[in-house]
């Protein structure tokens, strides 16, 4: 304990001497300002000139350009072609025809990006949470399974379900449960 005190007390002696030997520290504790720089001197010439010749002081270095800022690293090249939802009917997770032709246009997605993509089975609120958790795996599969007949690689997809957990739509009638019966693709980073 004693030996703590005694090297808290060297501390402070060793700041107060560092400080004290400051002379911007004795003079903010007189209470003194420093006085401004003069940004120009007067020459004192004889009197057989006419007048007084001023002498600028020597300008400040110019401060170095800021360096330019180094070009952003290109992003992962993004495609303007989107992927869509594609949606089921009650308690089904086989691809409709309609549904047929938006994988077609969603396998362009992956032939113009080389990343990979998440595919989520989703569900509507009627049945057990176990049970549309099933249900929209099914979906998220029956979609992959689809995708890697038309040609994409199938290690450029990760299923999951949702099951009910993430609406689309938050109503209680049939509108919102066809809007939350869906696989939705989502480009992984």
């Amino acid at each position: 304990m004693k030996m703590k005190s005694f090297g808290l007390l060297l501390l402070v002696v060793a700041l107060g001497l560092s400080l004290s030997a400051c002379g911007c520290f004795q003079q903010a504790v007189k209470g003194e300002t420093a006085p401004p720089p003069a940004p120009e001197q007067t020459k004192i010439v004889p009197p057989e000139q006419k007048a007084p010749v001023v002498v600028a002081a020597p300008a400040p270095a110019p401060a170095p350009a800021p360096a330019p800022a180094p070009a952003a690293a290109p992003a992962p090249a993004v495609a303007a072609v989107q992927m869509n939802d594609i949606y089921f009917d009650f308690d089904k997770y086989n691809i409709r025809s309609g549904d047929a032709e938006i994988l077609k246009k969603n396998y362009d997605w992956f032939s113009a990006n080389s990343g990979r993509a998440k595919v989520e089975g989703h569900c509507d609120e009627r049945g057990t949470v176990e049970y549309n958790l099933v249900l929209g795996q099914k979906r998220a599969d029956s979609a992959k399974s689809y995708m890697a007949k038309l040609g994409v690689d199938e290690k450029r997809m990760d299923t999951i379900s949702y099951g009910k957990e993430k609406p689309l739509d938050p109503g209680h009638n049939e509108a919102a449960w066809a809007k939350n019966r869906r696989v939705h693709f989502a480009p992984i980073q």
